[in-house]
């Protein structure tokens, strides 16, 4: 069953995390196990360049996310740079790292970028205190014309994956991604009720393996035209391929 990983990594997470990714074993890893495309981002804000040699070496494997913090970058600088010169086709920010509140009237530039230019906005969603599912989903009410993905849809935490789903019905703009979410019974809720088209599968390598990701889908409950939804039409239609 052929996929898209709509959220992988590459550049290298140390200290706590003690793990790397290369373009070349993404690719590697891309053919083993069918996956036609990776939505990609670094290591870190400051990790986008690794991106751009991933692109520029495997543009047709490759859909390029930019990394933004909107408390350290000069965003207009960078959207310059990524969406319009290198032809990056999402953004990606990460409030636990970056250390803001997804829903800070700081991001707020970075969605009218978005919204002028139909971009989507992936955001990890799952630990306190700043990138909890209701920051996210405020800042997707306030945003309804933005597609907006909570990456990991509440990661590991029971109460974080419910709120995400329960978010996600309320505003029909939220897609959930289930890359570290443990619970396959949650993917399957989550499609039946969130709706088909706004659930996406991802893997978050380095950190985690395909084979794990991948099982968690093909054993959540849901028929194989759900299952192909899930793997690939989703992330297609989002990113309009």
């Amino acid at each position: 069953m052929k996929k898209i990983d709509a959220h992988s990594h590459l550049g290298n997470f140390g200290s706590w995390a003690g793990v790397s990714f290369t373009k070349d074993v993404l690719i590697q890893q891309m053919e083993e196990y069918e996956i036609e495309k990776t939505f990609l981002t670094g290591a870190s804000f400051q990790d986008n360049d690794t991106v751009v040699d991933a692109f520029q070496s495997y543009p047709d494997k490759i859909v390029p996310f930019v990394w933004m913090n909107p408390v350290h970058d000069n965003i207009e600088e960078k959207w310059e740079r990524y969406i319009h010169k290198e032809g990056f086709m999402g953004i990606k920010m990460q409030p636990l790292f970056d250390a803001f509140v997804a829903d800070d009237p700081m991001v707020y530039p970075i969605m009218d970028f978005a919204k002028e230019n139909n971009i989507p906005v992936f955001i990890h969603c799952g630990h306190p205190p700043f990138s909890l599912p209701w920051s996210i989903a405020l800042l997707a009410e306030k945003y309804p014309e933005v597609k907006v993905g909570m990456i990991h849809m509440g990661h590991g935490h029971g109460v974080y994956i419910d709120a995400s789903i329960q978010m996600a019905k309320r505003f029909d703009n939220l897609y959930l991604e289930m890359s570290g979410m443990p619970m396959g019974n949650k993917i399957k809720e989550a499609y039946e009720t969130v709706g088909k088209d706004r659930i996406l599968f991802g893997i978050d390598s380095p950190f985690h393996h395909p084979t794990v990701e991948i099982q968690k889908v093909l054993t959540c409950g849901l028929e194989e035209k759900a299952l192909e939804d899930i793997f690939y039409n989703n992330a297609a239609k989002l990113i309009g391929i």
